[in-house]
């Protein structure tokens, strides 16, 4: 990869990543256009780059790593002008249901989780994103996100055990 990149070699990375980048970045900011900005920031971050990458193999671990820490990023700074990020449901999501009592049981358990999602830190918040819904391994998670596996572990212990008392308190566990 040590080679000068093209513009079309770029566009086709950045087009064959998209959608991983994309849910990495939602998942964690759970707002849709501030996951576009991230997306986009992660590519201007890996363009500048670029250059650094000597293995084309690791090249989808080290952009789910920009685009992870590119979000915590985002919102931390939303966070900061105490803007509350809301998870919006598409269609495709009320469509799937089967009757509506189940629709509204659905979407009442999904926004309180997500809700909850707000009580853990963003560091948690990654880390359980790339585990539930990317289904990555500790070690896969380890080395995107640049940690020790062990801790890895840890941190998810500690993430689905605070949720899971912020749902028992809230009487969803």
């Amino acid at each position: 990869m040590n080679e000068q990149l093209s513009k079309e070699d770029m566009m086709t990375i950045c087009y064959s990543h998209q959608k991983l980048l994309f849910h990495i970045a939602f998942g964690i900011t759970r707002d849709y256009h501030l996951a576009q900005d991230v997306v986009q920031e992660t590519y201007f971050k890996a363009f500048r780059k670029i250059d650094t990458v000597i293995d084309d193999a690791k090249l989808r671990s080290w952009l789910s790593s920009i685009a992870s820490r590119t979000a915590i990023d985002f919102v931390r700074k939303e966070k900061r002008r105490n803007e509350v990020l809301e998870t919006e449901i598409t269609y495709q999501e009320v469509a799937s249901h089967k009757n509506v009592e189940e629709e509204v049981s659905s979407l009442l358990l999904h926004n309180e989780i997500t809700k909850a999602f707000g009580v853990l830190t963003a560091n948690q918040q990654s880390v359980l994103h790339l585990k539930v819904v990317e289904g990555m391994k500790e070690k896969e998670i380890a080395e995107t996100l640049h940690l020790n596996q062990n801790n890895v572990k840890t941190v998810l212990h500690r993430a689905r055990k605070k949720l899971s008392m912020h749902l028992a308190e809230k009487n969803y566990a």
